[in-house]
């Protein structure tokens, strides 16, 4: 029990306390620790899709690369990136124009662009035999097959050299490396790439190094190495740039010839081309830059996401029993991005105009050609 005297004193400090607070502060100052405030993680914004309020028109256009001779524009090619911003033009040759005359010739095309993305301009400089620019100011690069045999230290080195050489004249893609496997002492007998020392070596681990270093060395220059021509065309004995009916037997889904992709794809952003010759173990049916299979090992087995290109759909003997609008529509069908018409732009209209009704009539058809644009403009931006 609590005595009279302890409430009187209670009493009395109490009031005493209340008689000092007028002087006190109105809020005390306390040692307790806070309570924490409970605060969201800002929502991400959507990443902007880089063909919004694009036309399905400027979406196709996106889907060609027109070539040109580094002589004198072609006037359907300049029309092409004036009047619709094509994706890219091709400088062919061989030509012994110097850098500064390619980089006026470049001028003409990037001053005319119409596109809000910017244009690849691309060319074969692969060295040997395949060589377009070669006048003052271009290195005479050694065959694929010379390159091989330097470390791969001193071949990235000379690539970046010869990388920065073709940036200087304007271009910024090169459609080098050959990724194909040539095997040993069967180089006499396969007529587009052994014949011509465009291999780097006879196995998958030759052709990675050297490839590899090659590749390293254009991304060094600012340069988009280009890997070719996918499955492989290191087997076949006959070109598809002069025969038809090319094709290949031994290349499957898991052979070295598609590894060596794996490997090179692994080390940094290349586009990838497709050859036109037909795989008979994948899909005897259709040349492979016409076949969902074919395309399908590319995107799925080897799981490579960024662009898919044809080589020429133009004038190679082994697409000549195609429409050049058969040849666009087949492409893309099949799920290849961007379509090379190097050897004849005059083309390119038909080409575009087959692609565009072709979208227009078919969502399926426009699901792909957004999906194409998409990638190009994606790996345009960087």
């Amino acid at each position: 029990m609590v005595s009279a005297r302890a409430l009187v004193r209670f009493a009395a400090v109490t009031a005493a306390v209340l008689s000092l607070s007028g002087c006190a502060p109105a809020v005390l100052p306390t040692t307790a620790t806070p309570s924490a405030t409970m605060t969201s993680s800002p929502t991400p914004s959507p990443t902007p899709d880089p063909i919004a309020g694009m036309s399905l028109r400027q979406k196709v256009a996106q889907l060609f690369m027109v070539g040109t001779h580094v002589g004198s524009a072609d006037a359907t090619a300049l029309a092409a990136v004036r009047d619709d911003g094509v994706g890219g033009v091709f400088l062919h040759g061989p030509a012994p124009e110097s850098i500064d005359a390619v980089a006026q010739l470049v001028g003409r095309f990037t001053q005319a662009d119409s596109s809000k993305l910017p244009l690849w301009v691309a060319t074969d400089q692969e060295g040997g035999q395949v060589q377009v620019l070669h006048g003052s100011g271009f290195d005479a690069i050694p065959s694929a097959l010379e390159q091989g045999r330097l470390s791969p230290a001193d071949l990235r080195r000379n690539a970046a050299q010869w990388g920065a050489q073709l940036k200087r004249a304007g271009v910024t893609m090169n459609l080098a490396p050959v990724a194909d496997i040539v095997p040993a002492g069967s180089a006499g007998s396969n007529p587009p790439i052994g014949a011509l020392e465009r291999e780097y070596g006879g196995d998958e681990q030759s052709v990675a190094a050297g490839a590899g270093a090659f590749a390293e060395g254009m991304r060094t220059a600012g340069i988009i190495p280009t890997l070719k021509h996918f499955p492989g065309l290191g087997h076949v004995t006959t070109n598809t740039d002069f025969a038809s009916g090319v094709t290949d037997d031994v290349v499957s889904a898991s052979s070295p010839d598609v590894d060596v992709y794996r490997t090179l794809l692994g080390e940094g952003p290349a586009v990838v081309m497709m050859s036109t010759a037909i795989y008979a173990k994948i899909d005897k049916s259709a040349p492979a830059a016409f076949s969902p299979a074919v395309v399908s090992v590319l995107r799925d087995d080897v799981g490579f996401g960024g662009v898919v290109m044809t080589d020429d759909l133009s004038a190679a003997t082994q697409v000549s029993a195609w429409s050049p609008a058969q040849r666009a529509i087949l492409a893309i069908e099949a799920g290849v991005d961007l379509v090379l018409i190097s050897s004849t732009p005059s083309i390119y209209p038909e080409m575009r105009d087959a692609v565009l009704q072709r979208a227009t009539d078919d969502p399926a058809f426009a699901h792909k050609v957004d999906a194409a644009a998409r990638r190009i403009a994606q790996a345009k931006a960087g």
